[in-house]
């Protein structure tokens, strides 16, 4: 529901962004205090536009590829 409104605009308010990216609200706020995800105002509503939010996305760190040892 909220997927699918969210792709066409240009910007999404932030439990728009907490569902898109599947991440609570105490975790968006790290990452907008560690400056790795900008937002904008619109008034007193806090935006993040769909570009910020791609390229927050894209700069995620890879997981950690284990290699296991046969034994």
């Amino acid at each position: 529901m909220l997927m699918e409104s969210t792709t066409t605009r240009g910007a999404m308010s932030v439990a728009e962004f907490q569902h898109w990216a599947s991440i609570g609200r105490s975790k968006l706020y790290q990452e907008i205090s560690a400056g790795r995800l900008q937002v904008r105002k619109i008034g007193r509503k806090t935006v993040v536009t769909m570009r910020e939010a791609e390229a927050w996305l894209a700069n995620l760190p890879s997981p950690v590829q284990r290699h296991r040892v046969e034994k």
